[in-house]
């Protein structure tokens, strides 16, 4: 008796692409590229000081034909990286071809904001394209899958609107900081920044607030005033945040529920009597009075915090250990304090960004230039003979080290204010 075998033959390369996703490719690569090229423009005209056009009816055109072919050489439900890039490449190689190498209608031919980002930015549209037209089976479209290329479009205007306002602010203070006095009376509108000035020309702004204005010293006293703030909130803020969640005393529910009941109180209403008792006291302009005030302020919001992360721990370690002899400044040692170490790192870094910036009460209570904190000293860069440039380069002398310190500790706040959110 003979038997038939039945072989499955590989699936046709082409089967992911229909008209309909020929058509969504197209208009998906139209949005894109004109999106794209309106940051491009706008990036020449304000950091690169070009004179540009926007020619979006040409990123239009240039974006249907893209798009068009992303969505015809799918691969199944996705196209090859390699070959949406590809035909991104080609695109602006196109482009580039047909309007002599002036994409934007650049004043002159600038290789870098000509060619280089015509390529690079159609590359990434090629790429965007694909993204957004992956995993979709236009065969059997139904809604959902249209709301979900929405979505992925959607994502990726936000990122690029937010991602603008985030930036613009930040690029300015770093053009303006890097100014002349000169440059600065002449175009303030002006961000381009002339980097064939050289170092010294540059970073003269950044000299005299460090040296004229003593900036050195306020980074000092910012330093310490914020690292004390840190260390005695956290010692607190952990025992109290213990003592709350693992043992049972008079008063402890009313306590964990009223933990926040200082911020229904503004800073302003606070620091008048706050005022006049520490001139009574002698500590008014003096750097201890701080160290009074910014713990009372920040306790409270790392002791809740850290009291919804410790209730997540489970209690049958820290029970292990006391039946093993342990006491319970050992068990806080040696258990609790390991297990939540991304959540104090988060708390400590939160704390720390508040003692450095804050402005209220440094203020109100410090007089003597020798013991100003940053945000105190930038008082006195604000005035009208002061240059503009000297109190952009403080701002950013008081910015940059925190984003830094942000960044760098990024996971850890991520992942500490966000594991007390769900018991378990």
């Amino acid at each position: 008796m003979s038997t038939v075998r039945v072989t499955s033959l590989p699936a046709p390369r082409g089967r992911g692409t229909t008209p309909v996703s020929i058509v969504v490719g197209a208009l998906v690569g139209a949005l894109t590229v004109a999106l794209l090229v309106v940051l491009w423009g706008l990036a020449a005209t304000l950091v690169g000081g070009l004179t540009t056009t926007l020619p979006v009816g040409q990123a239009l055109l240039v974006g249907l034909a893209l798009g068009a072919a992303v969505g015809a050489l799918r691969t199944g439900p996705d196209t090859a990286p390699w070959l949406a890039v590809g035909i991104g490449l080609a695109a602006g190689a196109a482009w580039l071809a047909a309007t002599g190498l002036r994409p934007l209608g650049l004043d002159a031919v600038r290789p870098v904001w000509g060619v280089g980002f015509a390529l690079l930015l159609l590359g990434l549209a090629g790429h965007l394209v694909r993204y957004a037209l992956r995993g979709i089976d236009f065969r059997r479209l139904r809604r959902d899958l249209l709301e979900t290329i929405a979505v992925r479009l959607l994502r990726g205007f936000a990122f690029a609107f937010f991602g603008l306002i985030i930036l613009f602010p930040f690029w300015y203070m770093l053009s303006a900081s890097l100014k002349g006095r000169a440059d600065m009376l002449r175009d303030p509108a002006n961000l381009t920044i002339d980097w064939s000035q050289g170092a010294r020309e540059l970073l003269v702004g950044y000299r005299e607030v460090l040296v004229t204005f003593d900036f050195l010293n306020f980074i000092g006293n910012s330093f310490l005033v914020a690292f004390v703030t840190m260390t005695v909130t956290l010692v607190m803020a952990v025992l109290g945040a213990y003592a709350i969640t693992r043992l049972a005393f008079p008063g402890r529910t009313f306590l964990a529920r009223s933990i926040l009941l200082i911020y229904m109180f503004p800073a302003i209403v606070l620091v008048i009597p706050l005022y006049a008792v520490f001139t009574q006291l002698g500590l008014r302009d003096t750097l201890p009075g701080l160290l009074i005030v910014y713990p009372a302020t920040t306790i409270p919001v790392a002791l809740y915090m850290l009291r919804s992360y410790f209730q997540t721990l489970p209690k049958d370690l820290e029970e292990a250990g006391l039946i093993d002899g342990c006491t319970r400044a050992q068990v806080i040692w040696r258990i609790t304090l390991p297990l939540a170490m991304p959540a104090i790192a988060s708390v400590g870094l939160y704390v720390f960004m508040i003692a450095w910036n804050e402005f209220l009460f440094a203020f109100m209570f410090l007089d003597d230039p020798g013991i100003f904190t940053l945000p105190r000293g930038m008082v006195m860069l604000d005035s009208q003979e002061v240059p503009r440039q000297y109190l952009m380069a403080g701002a950013m002398i008081i910015t940059v080290p925190i984003m830094i310190l942000f960044f760098w500790f990024e996971k850890y706040l991520v992942g500490g204010l966000t594991a007390g959110g769900v018991k378990g």
